[in-house]
């Protein structure tokens, strides 16, 4: 995607989830990018965010100093069906938070499993010991991971005709969590719980208007603070429609690339299809 970046940039992943970049790394790509205020949102796993702040720590006196908010994003469910919230600025010290944090972990966990066992049992799709442990020990690994095991192995010709064909066949509505629960604990901690991608995010289907107010008012009543109306894959005609929401609903706005370091994702800073530059004075997350 081209088009002018944007200098904050409030959703991306590292490789302790399923991005490719370790939190070093990420943070290079960051400054190359001139980004002066970001937040890791890893899936369920604040183990990047801890690796990034250890990171800035040591640079406190740096000429360059950069904005660093504490994300992450949880896999959830509701009784209307999927979607992703974001914590940010969230104690993780707290208890409330460690218990649905320990969940989420649990639940990913599980979900590598089932993928596991349907990929073999459904496909015939089995993998190298070593190449499942090292999966188990990230504890965030989700579809990227296994696709790109399957692309080696000859199964596919890419990862995504892998997640396509094969991954998103298998049903894991099961190993998500309440979204209420994971509302609840960001609130409790004194954190901003942010509804990703209203519309859908990377490879997704788009909901409907009528699908996004109905999530949208369940997901109020379970005390969400805010939406991510800017989005790499929304372009600004969506991203108008999310800040009326936000703004009809009295919520905070955010806005992210869902930056990977993968193929087919966007870049950090592309916070639009249309390269539309968002200032940080846009977001009221920050």
């Amino acid at each position: 995607m081209g088009g002018i970046k944007s200098k904050v940039d409030l959703h991306m992943h590292s490789n302790a989830s399923d991005g490719r970049d370790r939190a070093d790394e990420l943070l290079a790509k960051v400054e190359a990018a001139g980004i002066e205020c970001f937040a890791l949102t890893d899936h369920d796993t604040i183990a990047g965010v801890l690796d990034m702040e250890k990171l800035l720590a040591r640079r406190q006196n740096s000429e360059n100093p950069i904005q660093f908010i504490r994300g992450i994003e949880f896999s959830c469910i509701t009784a209307l069906g999927k979607c992703h919230i974001l914590g940010y600025g969230y104690d993780y010290q707290k208890e409330a938070f460690q218990a649905v944090l320990a969940k989420g972990e649990k639940l990913r966990r599980e979900k590598l499993e089932k993928r596991l066992d349907f990929l073999r049992h459904e496909y015939g799709i089995a993998f190298a010991e070593e190449a499942v442990d090292d999966m188990r020990r990230r504890g965030s690994a989700g579809k990227p991971h296994l696709a790109e095991l399957m692309v080696k192995q000859g199964v596919a010709a890419s990862a995504s005709e892998a997640i396509r064909n094969y991954i998103n066949h298998c049903p894991t509505f099961d190993s998500r969590l309440p979204a209420d629960e994971a509302i609840r604990a960001i609130c409790d901690v004194g954190g901003v719980a942010v509804w990703a991608h209203p519309y859908g995010g990377v490879g997704e289907p788009v909901l409907t208007e009528q699908e996004l107010v109905s999530q949208l008012e369940l997901l109020l009543s379970f005390g969400l603070q805010g939406l991510e109306c800017y989005y790499s894959r929304y372009d600004m005609e969506q991203t108008g429609r999310l800040v009326a929401y936000a703004r009809k609903y009295k919520l905070r706005i955010s806005g992210g690339s869902d930056y990977h370091g993968r193929k087919n994702f966007p870049d950090l800073g592309q916070l639009n299809t249309e390269g539309v530059a968002v200032g940080r004075h846009e977001l009221s997350v920050v």
